[in-house]
């Protein structure tokens, strides 16, 4: 089962240790109004067998959060990018006004393979600019495919086996978060 890698005992200390011990860990970049569509898609990449970095777990940056400490929030930040192989960007309207995801973004992308999870209702063109060279998870059917391709196990498997959701159903837990299947001309 996967886990949010803040509570995993092991923190490594440098970016080769992670890349050479090929870990597979999914750093949540998003805007704190979008952390309810946040958790969903944390617990969904954990369900599929990802481990993730999810900041609402992290209790010492929410305390450095309250206490104001920037350079111990930046030093959280950069922590949690360390010791993961994606970086996944939540995009709403709320992405706009984010003072940290644009951080995290500059310096996870050199760092991550980056991608970019379009929420619910996100236009084609109302992505931010600084996100459009990224890989584009447009619905849940990419989604799926991308956790295929990061967990190199087959799509069909991950379905059969219930570790993901059809993007179809009226039950996946991400159909009030994502859109289900958009289909560009």
């Amino acid at each position: 089962m996967a886990l949010n890698r803040y509570y995993y005992p092991t923190k490594y200390e440098s970016r080769s240790e992670v890349l050479s011990l090929g870990i597979k860990c999914i750093f949540i970049s998003h805007q704190q109004r979008d952390k309810d569509a946040a958790n969903k898609i944390a617990d969904y990449l954990i369900k599929a067998g990802i481990d993730v970095y999810f900041d609402a777990y992290d209790r010492d940056l929410r305390i450095h959060h309250q206490s104001n400490n920037a350079k111990a929030v930046t030093d959280s930040i950069r922590k949690g990018i360390n010791n993961s192989s994606h970086m996944l960007v939540l995009v709403s309207p709320n992405t706009l006004y984010s003072t940290w995801v644009p951080f995290e973004i500059g310096y996870g992308y050199d760092k991550t393979d980056l991608f970019v999870l379009c929420l619910k209702g996100i236009p084609k063109g109302g992505l931010p600019e600084y996100v459009r060279s990224a890989t584009i998870i447009r619905d849940i059917w990419d989604l799926n495919n991308q956790i295929s391709g990061i967990s190199k196990i087959d799509k069909e498997i991950l379905l059969e086996t219930k570790r993901l959701s059809d993007y179809g159903s009226y039950t996946n837990p991400l159909s009030n978060v994502m859109d289900a299947m958009i289909s560009d001309p």
